[in-house]
């Protein structure tokens, strides 16, 4: 049985393995950034190589990059392959991956952007989380952190039909593999951030300014709330988490 010391020093970062999706621009590229000033060794995935370079560029050599699509799961399967060869095993799993369409509302959402949102949000998730699991059940211990959305706990118009019911499928897929892994030693939560300032936010209908964009949260504000929840010690788990924009109501 590990003493209260030992418990105690599992929940530094130095020499962790981590896995971010989605890590080349927003919230998953200041989530690895952090994780890898923090001391942890850092592979992050995306569908273009091109920003996953430049964020891993920026961390001296703690972060390598593999191009991962997490909807396909050929991708992911040769993503984690990667992983397990060069980090070794996965202590840590932030599923950062997200996206979200023009056309929202359910009166002019095409099939296909739904197809879209559904597959990338939630079965994105679902396949990553998959690939994860089999190694931290093994050795009864791991984290996954699912960083989700205000719109998978309150379903308003400004995410639309498509993203909103991505979002509560993410929300009930952590929520459910939270309890069936609490006794082997699996944590997983799931954040909510309310608006972030991040490229998604290029595909809203209407454009946001300047102005809204500095008052919302940053990615970095997310990216902090990530690495609280990495700190802690085996024995705690967060199983939800909502950061939202000081001036955001939430109702």
């Amino acid at each position: 049985m590990k003493t209260e010391r030992e418990i105690e020093n599992m929940s530094g970062l130095e020499n962790k393995n981590i896995v971010v999706s989605g890590g080349g621009t927003g919230i998953g590229a200041a989530c690895a950034l952090s994780l890898a000033k923090a001391g942890a060794n850092v592979m992050i995935g995306g569908r273009r190589l091109e920003p996953l370079e430049k964020t891993a560029a920026e961390a001296e050599g703690k972060i390598k990059c593999h191009v991962l699509d997490v909807a396909d799961r050929e991708s992911v399967s040769m993503f984690f392959a990667a992983v397990n060869q060069q980090l070794g095993q996965i202590d840590i799993l932030v599923n950062c991956a997200g996206i979200n369409c023009r056309d929202r509302s359910m009166e002019v959402v095409s099939p296909e952007d739904w197809d879209r949102l559904m597959n990338v949000n939630a079965t994105g998730a679902f396949n990553c989380m998959q690939a994860v699991l089999p190694q931290m059940r093994e050795r009864q211990d791991g984290l996954i952190i699912n960083i989700c959305s205000v719109s998978g706990i309150r379903a308003g118009l400004l995410g639309g039909v498509a993203y909103n019911a991505s979002k509560f499928a993410m929300t009930a897929l952590g929520t459910t593999v939270a309890q069936e892994e609490k006794d082997r030693g699996v944590r997983i939560s799931t954040i909510y951030p309310g608006e972030v300032e991040t490229p998604i936010l290029d595909d809203r209908p209407v454009p946001v300014s300047k102005e809204h964009r500095a008052k919302i949260l940053q990615p970095e504000d997310v990216a902090a709330a990530v690495m609280m929840i990495c700190h802690l010690p085996p024995r705690a788990h967060v199983p939800d988490l909502t950061i939202k924009p000081t001036t955001a109501a939430f109702v």
